[in-house]
């Protein structure tokens, strides 16, 4: 913009000729001294990755939230009942496990047991029996002899036969059946944590601080899955655009300092450089030159500190000044 030349003091007409000229040549080839642009809002829009009906919006239109603060709830009856289900099949998976793991019950257990102590009691019945018909030498039958003998050989048997029975009882299940059940408990546990993340995406909270922009369902309306309910912007994520000529952009990169006014503001605020486009573009109509000539422009992104951010709202024109205001 040219600038306002200011008016001539009644000098003596020399003189006055002079200034004449030298306003003239200053007005007319001075640079602008700032570039025009506004305010750009990048929005974070909150969705629910499953669908359901809206049971509660714990915000309003233009409310300033905090991180963390809730945002909106979707029922959630039927992703608790899929939780409870999961976690009662994950219960029962476990108690397979276990059961494997024990062997026999030990009601069981205690049955082979007794029954091997009646083994070892006609052991010692028979040994004493044996070793009484060998002391009688002659005194009694080879038939007597050759019965306690092998009574006394089956009873050892017995007792071999009832230990490997308590051996086996107590192990745990074969090793293709362990694995199997491990596997089940394995798959259960993933079921669970499955339902439980659904369970909580069912609620919204806000990921940074900010202000609510819109509010896009009202409560018991049905919202698709993936569609936005609330859109927020925080301060963060409200960015300085503006536009410089092709005799200027070369002396921009990113990390440069900026400063930007606009109507209604007090002083000035200063920003970076975050972007500068690498290709020319016609002045949008959103810019009105105050040059004829600068048909073709360069588009610059600048964000400025969030606790100046806030003092800007998106689409708001703003005039940059290249360089940090002093």
């Amino acid at each position: 913009m040219r600038p306002r030349c200011p008016p001539l003091p009644h000098w003596p007409a020399l003189a006055r000729a002079v200034a004449v000229l030298v306003l003239l040549a200053g007005c007319g080839d001075a640079a602008p001294a700032y570039y025009q642009g506004y305010v750009e809002g990048e929005f974070v829009r909150i969705a629910a990755p499953t669908a359901g009906r809206l049971e509660a919006l714990a915000v309003a239109r233009g409310d300033a939230v905090a991180a963390g603060a809730a945002l909106f709830r979707l029922e959630t009856t039927q992703e608790h009942a899929a939780l409870l289900e999961t976690e009662a099949r994950l219960a029962r998976s476990r108690a397979q496990l276990a059961d494997l793991l024990k062997g026999k019950r030990e009601p069981e257990l205690a049955v082979i047991r007794a029954q091997l102590a009646q083994a070892r009691a006609r052991h010692q019945l028979s040994a004493k029996q044996l070793a009484r018909q060998q002391s009688l030498g002659t005194a009694t039958s080879q038939e007597a002899l050759d019965t306690a003998n092998a009574q006394h050989r089956l009873d050892l048997e017995r007792i071999d036969e009832l230990e490997a029975q308590l051996e086996a009882a107590e192990l745990a299940g074969r090793d293709d059946a362990l694995r199997a059940a491990r596997a089940e408990v394995d798959a259960a546990d993933a079921a669970v944590a499955q339902a439980r993340w659904v369970l909580e995406r069912r609620a919204a909270a806000a990921p940074a601080a900010g202000l609510v922009a819109d509010t896009l369902f009202r409560v018991g309306e049905q919202v698709p899955a993936g569609t936005p309910v609330v859109s927020l912007l925080p301060p963060q994520n409200r960015i300085l655009r503006f536009f410089v000529p092709e005799t200027v952009v070369g002396r921009l990169a990113p990390g440069m300092a900026v400063s930007a006014r606009c109507d209604g503001c007090t002083g000035t605020i200063a920003a970076q450089i975050t972007f500068v486009a690498p290709e020319a573009e016609f002045t949008p109509p959103v810019i009105y030159s105050r040059e004829a000539r600068a048909k073709l422009v360069f588009l610059v992104e600048a964000r400025p500190a969030p606790e100046d951010a806030v003092r800007l709202q998106p689409g708001q024109p703003v005039d940059v000044t290249l360089g940090a205001e002093r």
